[in-house]
C-alpha cells in the first residue's frame, strides 16, 4: 500500500491482516539486528539467530527406570546373576549370553542388556532369576529417545522460553546465539500532555508491553500537536531506535500529524484496522533509517488492545492467541457491523461478565457495546480478559475469552 492510500477513508483492513504484516515485517527487521552468544537464564522471550542442533543423543546411554535386574529380553530364563550391580555412578562392561545383573533406578544398563524385570516381579533361587516375561524396552529409558544427536531443536526465528533452558541444559549447551533486541524509543504526541494537563496513561503501559515482549524500552518524552515538530521528532528517534512507537495524534482531526509525517518520512503500510476499540492504528517503514514506526491511537484501553493485538506479532512473532470458554453473563449488542470488538471481561466461575455493562462493577452502556468511551475509561483495564467478535453476543453463550496475560507474554 503507497502512503497516499493510507489517508483514504476507505482503508480498514481486518486485524487478522495487520498482524501477518507486522509478523512479515519482523523478519525484515530481525535480519537487520546483530547477534550475540546468550547464557541459559537470560534467554526468556529472546529470538533465535542459528539453528540449535542437539550434538548428542539424550539420554546418551540407555538407563533403568526402576530397581530390579537387567538382562538381554530376547534370551529366556533363568538367568544366572551376577554378583556385582550396577549404579548410577557405574559404568558397566557387557553382560555374558544368559545372564542378568542387578540394577538400580537412573544406572546405565550394560551394553548387551535392553529389559529391566522389577525387583518385586522377580525370583531369584540359587543365583538363579526367574520371572514373567517380559519385552525389549521394559523399564528402560532408551539412547536417543528423547532426542537424536543432530535433531533440529529451535529454528531461526523461534523465540524462546524459561521452560527451554531444560532441554538445553541437559545437553550441556551453555549459551546460544540470539538476535539482539529491538531497541524502541517511546514518542507521546499531543499538547495537552506536553504542557502536563493531561497524563501520558499510554507510554508506561506501552513500555511494559515491549519489555514483557523481551525488548528495551526507552521514553524519549512529548511533543505538542506541531507538525514539524512531531515529523522532526520522529526521525531523530528512527535515526536512534530500531523502533519507534508513539501514541495520540494518528485520527483523522485537525492536529493529528502523526499519519502524515510518517507519510512524508517514508511508507505507512497501513492505517486503521477493523477494530473497536483501538482503530485508528498506523504502522510505517523508514526505510532512509532503517526503523519500522508503530503509531498507536491515545484512549489507553483501545491502545492496549491493538497494540496486543497488531504490535505483538512484531515482537514475539506470535499471533495465535490462547482462550478459555466461559459462559456469558448478559446480552451485548453491537452498534455498527464490519468490526471485530474487544469486550473486557471479568471471569468468575466460569462466567464472563462484560466490563462496562450497565450490570457490572463499571457502568458504561446498557446492551449495546460502546467501544468509544470504554477506551478511555481506566477502570476497564482491570478485566481479565477480552472477547473478540464480529457477531452480538448473548446471555449463557459459551464464549472464549483471551486472558491478558496471553497478551502480555
Amino acid at each position: 500500500m503507497s502512503s497516499k492510500k493510507a489517508h483514504d477513508g476507505d482503508d480498514l483492513i481486518p486485524v487478522s491482516d495487520a498482524s501477518k504484516r507486522t509478523r512479515l515485517l519482523r523478519d525484515e527487521q530481525l535480519a537487520r539486528l546483530g547477534t550475540e552468544r546468550v547464557s541459559l537464564d537470560h534467554i526468556v522471550g529472546r529470538t533465535v539467530a542459528e539453528t540449535v542442533v542437539a550434538p548428542v543423543d539424550l539420554p546418551e546411554y540407555s538407563f533403568a527406570t526402576m530397581d530390579g535386574f537387567a538382562f538381554d529380553a530376547s534370551d529366556s530364563y533363568p538367568f544366572e546373576v551376577v554378583e556385582t550391580g550396577v549404579f548410577p555412578e557405574d559404568e558397566p562392561p557387557p553382560l555374558d549370553p544368559g545372564t542378568a545383573t542387578r540394577i538400580a533406578t537412573g544406572a546405565p544398563l550394560p551394553p548387551s542388556a535392553n529389559a529391566v524385570l522389577k525387583r518385586e516381579e522377580a525370583v531369584v533361587e540359587d543365583g538363579q532369576l526367574t520371572g514373567p516375561d517380559i519385552e525389549q524396552g521394559t523399564y528402560v529409558y532408551e539412547r536417543g529417545s528423547n532426542v537424536s544427536a543432530g535433531t533440529e531443536l529451535f529454528a531461526v526465528g523461534d523465540r524462546l522460553g524459561a521452560k527451554d533452558a531444560i532441554l538445553l541444559g541437559d545437553l550441556d549447551i551453555e549459551d546460544v546465539r540470539l538476535h539482539e533486541r529491538f531497541s524502541v524509543g517511546l514518542l507521546a504526541t499531543g499538547t495537552e500532555i506536553h504542557e502536563g494537563r493531561l497524563a501520558d496513561l499510554d507510554s508506561p503501559m506501552l513500555a511494559g508491553l515491549i519489555r514483557s515482549w523481551g525488548h528495551e524500552a526507552t521514553y524519549e518524552g512529548s511533543v505538542p500537536d506541531t507538525y514539524d515538530r512531531v515529523k522532526n521528532r520522529i526521525a531523530d528517534l528512527a535515526r536512534d531506535y530500531d523502533v519507534v512507537v508513539t501514541t495520540g495524534g494518528t485520527s483523522v482531526g485537525d492536529k493529528d500529524y502523526v499519519v502524515r509525517a510518517l507519510a512524508d518520512l517514508g511508507e505507512v503500510l497501513f492505517h486503521r484496522v477493523q477494530l473497536r476499540p483501538g482503530k485508528p492504528i498506523a504502522v510505517a517503514r523508514l526505510p532512509d533509517y532503517d526503523a519500522v514506526v508503530f503509531a498507536i491511537p491515545g484512549k489507553p484501553i483501545g491502545a492496549h488492545l491493538v497494540t496486543s493485538l497488531v504490535a505483538r506479532p512484531f515482537f514475539t512473532g506470535e499471533s495465535s492467541l490462547p482462550t478459555v470458554t466461559a459462559r456469558m453473563a448478559r446480552d451485548v449488542g453491537l452498534a455498527v457491523p464490519g468490526f471485530t470488538y474487544g469486550i473486557p471481561v471479568t471471569l468468575e466461575d466460569g462466567v464472563a461478565m462484560p466490563l462496562g455493562h450497565a450490570d457490572s462493577a463499571l457502568s458504561v452502556y446498557e446492551e449495546t457495546f460502546d467501544p468509544s468511551v470504554l477506551s478511555s475509561t481506566t477502570r476497564a483495564s482491570t478485566a481479565d480478559g477480552v472477547i473478540l467478535t464480529e457477531d452480538p453476543v448473548a446471555a449463557d453463550e459459551q464464549v472464549a475469552v483471551v486472558p491478558f496475560s496471553v497478551l502480555e507474554r
